[in-house]
């Protein structure tokens, strides 16, 4: 059987570069704020926003927060998102809800869900790749990357294993 190897789109170099631009952004749109919390969806999207955070950190005067945001996202049906953190944790913050790959915006719509019930002085969205393909009224405030797929093309986003740190079209 011929298997297809995937093709490197970010090398790590490029994706740090990604990842230093975006948190510019952040900082660029955020400046005037006392806090932010960065929520990483698990997986690669927890370790993005890791990644931002420590970059937030080095440039920003504001304190960055963070929590992971715990769902199962091949479920059709989602069950409560789970947060690492207390709900009033939220109240009056930025939040920014960050994920690897946007693709349909489903993951992300459904992550929004613990941040609707509280008072949050704004809502947005960073993510290293954007697929543009929108189902769901999902829209990344902050991108790294945009790339125009086919409906069969999976992109891979590795950031947790220095080895293989990448971002791969297969």
């Amino acid at each position: 059987m011929n298997t297809i190897q995937p093709t490197l789109i970010l090398t790590p170099e490029q994706i740090r570069q990604k990842i230093r631009r975006i948190a510019f952004q952040i900082y660029e749109t955020n400046f005037e704020e006392p806090a932010l919390l960065l929520a990483g969806v698990s997986g690669e999207g927890y370790v993005l926003a890791q990644a931002l955070a420590q970059e937030l950190q080095r440039i920003a005067p504001f304190s960055v927060e963070l929590l992971q945001l715990r769902l199962d996202k091949t479920q059709p049906a989602q069950p409560p998102v789970e947060a690492s953190g207390s709900v009033t944790d939220f109240t009056d913050k930025v939040v920014i809800v960050v994920d690897d790959v946007l693709y349909t915006g489903r993951t992300l719509a459904f992550s929004l869900q613990p941040f609707l019930s509280v008072p949050i002085r704004k809502l947005q969205v960073a993510v290293l790749v954007d697929r543009n393909y929108p189902r769901y009224p999902v829209s990344a405030d902050y991108k790294g990357y945009e790339l125009s797929t086919t409906l069969t093309d999976h992109v891979d986003v590795v950031l947790s294993d220095d080895t293989r740190m990448g971002v791969y079209l297969r």
